[in-house]
């Protein structure tokens, strides 16, 4: 049985994954990526191979995917993340032909064909208001841990208009809003509204089609599940895998490798 890896080095956390040659996930692991990129790239991928049960030396190739890619040292090659995220969405959805790909510092648009090749792609400014990170701004005015951001927005009936478009004014207006006897949950939903408007407009200009995928560490957050899907008019793709999907398509590209020079090797022998 062959292995392969995938090491995608986000802003915030450091995700791994490890498939074999069937194309099926057997480890995975997440942390935080922090200040020392290599050890936290190190740190993913030696959790990801223990919990394979497997061990290090069965790993053929490895690809490193991320802003931080090129700190994988250990690794075989790098490919970009939005490769990366376009090949994981439509391996996981084969449906797949616009991916959403919603991180700590920024948010993709990604149009792809039906074997998860990049057609077009876009991503949002310097400006981090369409991105996790603004949500993170919001949970810390708050004081509402940012795991549970999504659970109490949607418990809201009217949501507040959020009008800033800068994260570092964000927990000021934030801070205003709930002085002025704004709910919390009607405040988090605005957030949560305001997000998902710069999303959109990013998956406009790439064109939206039928099947769109999210992904990204926000895939988690259920309040923006639910606000992407009503803006839509319907249900995108979301699965357990969906914070991994760059690791995962990394993984993928790895495992091409693999099996490309398995096949070279053959065909070496047969000719000899």
């Amino acid at each position: 049985m062959a292995y392969a890896a995938g090491v995608d080095v986000g802003s915030t956390q450091t995700k791994a994954v490890i498939i074999n040659e069937k194309l099926k996930i057997i480890g995975r692991s997440l942390t935080e990526t922090g200040s020392n990129v290599t050890f936290a790239a190190e740190n993913a991928f030696n959790t990801a191979v223990g919990n394979a049960g497997v061990v290090e030396k069965d790993i053929e190739f490895i690809i490193g995917t991320g802003y931080g890619r090129y700190r994988v040292t250990f690794g075989d090659a790098q490919t970009t993340e939005i490769s990366c995220h376009g090949r994981g969405a439509v391996h996981m959805f084969p449906g797949t032909r616009t991916v959403v790909d919603m991180g700590g510092q920024d948010t993709k648009a990604i149009r792809v064909n039906e074997t998860g090749e990049i057609l077009d792609f876009v991503m949002n400014d310097k400006c981090a208001a369409g991105t996790g990170r603004f949500l993170g701004a919001a949970a810390t005015a708050l004081g509402v841990p940012i795991g549970e951001l999504g659970v109490v927005a949607l418990k809201s009936l009217r949501p507040t208009k959020i009008s800033t478009t800068c994260t570092v004014f964000a927990e000021g207006e934030i801070l205003s809003l709930i002085g002025k006897g704004k709910k919390v949950e009607d405040v988090l939903l605005g957030v949560h509204e305001s997000v998902v408007s710069r999303a959109l407009s990013l998956m406009r200009r790439v064109g939206i089609e039928k099947e769109v995928t999210f992904t990204g560490g926000v895939a988690n957050n259920v309040g923006m599940v639910a606000v992407l899907n009503k803006e839509l008019g319907f249900d995108v793709n979301v699965s357990e895998e969906s914070h991994f999907m760059g690791a995962l398509g990394a993984a993928l590209f790895a495992m091409d490798r693999v099996l490309a020079g398995r096949k070279s090797r053959r065909l070496a022998e047969v000719k000899s």
